[in-house]
């Protein structure tokens, strides 16, 4: 939130010289500060943001390093009328110092000491504040001197301008580099996936690399992850930018020789475990004590499990600093992780993301394939497609494409979401995570001939993405993730994709596969969250045939959904509109690793009783793990919409009909229906009333296609669905107007009563969009009455044409 123009006043003419005087300088003095984006507003098919965080001023001791934030109020105000604001700001920004001044009068929050003093005349100076600011984080000379480094500035955003930390960034870099020069050896920065997390790794490892902390040598840093393109995309997109390439740069990636001449090196666990000569791993050629720091990627997958066969690398190294990443908050299958690393310095989530606007919001359409909203049995001596008899019993999703393979049950899913991409954009990236490598390639298959249209003009419309494809995969992959490139369009996977790989124009996440594992879900769903306002990729939406969102209901969960939408498909892949309520999915247990064929598979499978005597039951395939059975005839099919919204009060998700979300809204927002008429009916009076229900998410257009209103007018829908009010069509406001206030036509000589008539026909198949914006006179059939200004002449002029429209508009709310 910015100042406005008295407040501006007192900035320019008080408080701006007010800083000079106490020694700081126009670099140190920060003004308009941005701190957060502005939440994105997903309305229809639309965007907007909410109001952007901005502090009046943010004092900073070096480039980088804020100490203080500084609010400034209009001169009548009380002095501490922006501390509140100001301590906000504070807090997010990591500094201890909030100000809030009226130009006459200075209020502190000093929160080292918990004290706010009134009553200041002037402000501190820069080396006062820095060295409170030194004694309130407890730095040491050194560590005081390396934040104080600038950030690297080589990165460039998409439009050319340098790649500024934001400021929870700052703060994780910040934080970092003071505990690992502050002599901490164990570390953990937990971050939402898309928040930046290399991007910090990259800042940490310049400010280290350019400090004092090991002189007279430069600091050795390893830089480990457990999947090729975790080390190769940040090393070519964040590292080499800012430490430079070639023969002289500090960078280097461990590939089976234990280079020592470098700094900051590059390695996959498997490289270091299996390469060189020593049979017990590459990394025991480097001393223990040889790297100062090793940063750990997506450290929650394994290597801090005492028993994983990775732990010996970090053991090896244990005199060096190890700072753990990752986007999993602390759970059961993360315990491992947090008791190696410990309680994380920062933490910055998913939800924080999306309300900062950093990440992109999400809507969640729920897809309740016949299968697994009611399970499915075969029939007594059934036979799969290769002859086996499939046991007897009830199968259900976390058996599906684990046990038994429904291929109904995929091309149902394929026919659905190609209709829905048909729908809204064919060529929106989309990734559909499957349960294993042979159903992803499934997936693809059905996906292709679903799409044979365009397959036929663009054989990669639909590829698949898994580890058994090798290079091709790779290629694949490569130009998925490349934004200059329209395709691939549909990638199938298993978990290739679920973590690590920046896919900003993916609009669609598919999850066709149960999921048991929050840190996998999360992972799954960042997939989405980042932002690309290039391709005006501001939100995406995720499409789940396998009931893994209930996981959004786990309150460990921390970024509900902007809506959920619940359908059932039929045998065809097409919406049922009109089926029955479908009760929620059981939840999944277990997830699988990525599998290569089908026999890999280690879910357990349900067990059914009830078995017919000479038939093999469900519950006996445990004793059978690598048996598949594969079944290609059956019926599958869709049932309830439905949304999922945040409750004010509770902060809990709710499932509530569409209807239902669009009344709350209207009743919180207005008093009654009378308050709620009577701000409609002026032309900027509806405008602001559309402008608040789309900040709620609410879209007019929306809501007559979604709620079967498309003939009310959006003011009859809204008193309807809030205060079940009776429903008007716009036809029957039409009629009431010429029978009710003849007199208003009659005052108007006939030529341009026709144009009243016409317009008032036009309202009622189109809304009052046709009354408020007169462009409407240059299309059929106002059109053939003339041009603009001839019409206008019918009614004097155009200024007594526009008052007479406006009249007109009147009298339709007042019918």
């Amino acid at each position: 939130m910015s100042a406005g123009p008295l407040e501006k006043d007192t900035c320019r003419e008080v408080v701006l010289p007010a800083l000079h005087a106490a020694g700081w300088t126009e670099d140190q003095i920060r003004e308009q500060f941005p701190i957060t984006d502005g939440r994105v507003i997903v309305v229809g098919r639309r965007h907007r943001r909410k109001l952007a965080l901005r502090a009046d001023y943010v004092l900073e001791y070096e480039p980088g390093v804020p100490v203080a934030v500084v609010e400034a109020k209009r001169e009548y105000a009380i002095p501490g009328k922006g501390l509140q604001q100001a301590k906000r700001y504070a807090e997010l920004l990591d500094v201890p110092f909030a100000y809030s001044t009226n130009g006459r009068g200075i209020v502190e929050d000093d929160r080292a000491t918990g004290h706010e003093t009134e009553r200041l005349r002037t402000f501190p100076g820069p080396e006062a504040l820095w060295a409170r600011y030194r004694d309130w984080k407890g730095l040491p000379d050194d560590a005081a001197t390396a934040l104080a480094l600038p950030f690297n500035r080589a990165l460039r955003n998409s439009d050319g301008t340098v790649k500024e930390p934001r400021y929870y960034q700052r703060t994780a870099v910040n934080r970092a580099v003071a505990a690992i020069l502050g002599g901490d050896k164990r570390l953990l920065l937990t971050m939402a996936t898309g928040t930046g997390k290399t991007f910090v790794a990259m800042q940490i490892v310049w400010k280290l690399w350019q400090s004092a902390w090991r002189d007279p040598r430069k600091p050795r840093i390893l830089y480990l992850a457990d999947r090729t393109i975790l080390i190769d995309q940040p090393l070519e997109r964040e590292f080499r930018p800012a430490f430079g390439a070639g023969d002289n740069s500090p960078l280097w990636k461990l590939q089976g020789e234990a280079k020592a001449g470098r700094e900051v090196y590059f390695a996959l666990y498997q490289a270091l475990a299996d390469g060189g000569e020593d049979p017990n791993g590459l990394f025991r050629s480097f001393a223990p004590d040889f790297f100062d720091l090793v940063i750990v990627d997506e450290c929650h997958r394994g290597s801090a499990r005492a028993d994983s066969a990775w732990r010996a690398i970090l053991d090896h190294f244990a005199p060096a600093a190890q700072l753990g990443m990752t986007a999993t908050p602390k759970r059961d299958e993360t315990a491992d992780t947090y008791a190696y690393f410990g309680d994380p310095l920062y933490e910055y989530s998913l939800a924080q993301g999306i309300d900062d606007g950093f990440l992109a919001p999400y809507r969640v359409r729920r897809v309740v394939l016949s299968p697994d909203a009611h399970g499915w049995s075969p029939s007594p001596g059934e036979l799969d497609l290769f002859g086996k008899e499939i046991p007897l019993g009830l199968y259900t999703s976390s058996q599906f494409e684990r046990v038994v393979s429904l291929l109904t049950r995929t091309e149902a899913a394929a026919r659905h979401l190609s209709d829905y991409l048909q729908s809204t954009d064919r060529l929106a990236k989309t990734v559909v995570f499957c349960v294993n490598q042979e159903h992803a390639d499934q997936m693809r298959r059905a996906l292709h001939n679903a799409n044979d249209d365009l397959t036929a003009l663009h054989p990669n419309y639909v590829v698949r993405i898994v580890s058994e494809e090798g290079e091709v995969g790779a290629g694949h992959l490569s130009d998925l993730a490349d934004v200059e490139r329209d395709y691939p369009v549909i990638a199938t996977t298993s978990q290739l994709l679920s973590t690590g790989v920046d896919l900003p124009t993916v609009r669609n996440v598919v999850i066709f596969r149960t999921i048991g594992s929050m840190a996998l879900f999360k992972q799954i769903i960042g997939r989405g969250t980042r932002l690309f306002p290039d391709a005006d990729k501001l939100s995406f939406e995720i499409i789940d045939y396998s009931g893994a969102t209930a996981l959004f209901s786990d309150p460990d969960f921390d970024g509900p959904p902007e809506r959920v939408v619940e359908e059932v498909v039929d045998d065809e892949g097409a919406v049922v509109t009109d089926g029955d309520e479908v009760a929620e999915p059981e939840p999944a247990f277990g997830d699988g690793p990525e599998l290569s064929h089908p026999g890999d598979d280690d879910a357990p499978a349900a067990s059914a009783g009830g078995t017919p005597a000479g038939h093999v039951r469900v519950d006996e395939i445990e004793d059978a793990p690598h048996v598949k059975y594969y079944v290609g005839e059956g019926e599958v099919w869709v049932t309830a919409e439905g949304v999922y919204t945040l409750d004010a009060e509770t902060q809990q998700l709710r499932l509530v009909e569409y209807r239902d979300f669009v009344a709350d809204t209207v009743r919180t927002l207005f008093t009654g229906s009378g308050d709620l008429r009577s701000r409609w009916l002026t032309r900027p009076g509806r405008r602001a009333v559309l402008d608040e229900l789309e900040a709620h998410g609410i879209d007019v257009a929306e809501l007559a296609e979604r709620a079967g209103l498309a003939q009310a007018d959006p003011l009859d829908a809204l008193v309807h669905l809030a205060w079940n009010q009776p429903l008007a069509t716009r036809t029957d406001r039409a009629r009431r107007v010429r029978r009710e206030h003849a007199a208003f036509f009659a005052t108007y000589q006939p030529q341009a009563r026709e144009v009243l008539s016409r317009l008032l026909d036009k309202y009622a198949e189109h809304g009052i969009d046709q009354l408020d914006d007169l462009s409407v006179l240059q299309v059929p059939p106002l059109a053939s009455l003339g041009s603009p200004s001839e019409i206008a002449a019918r009614f004097g002029s155009a200024t007594d044409l526009r008052a007479a429209v406006g009249a007109l508009a009147d009298l339709v709310y007042a019918a």
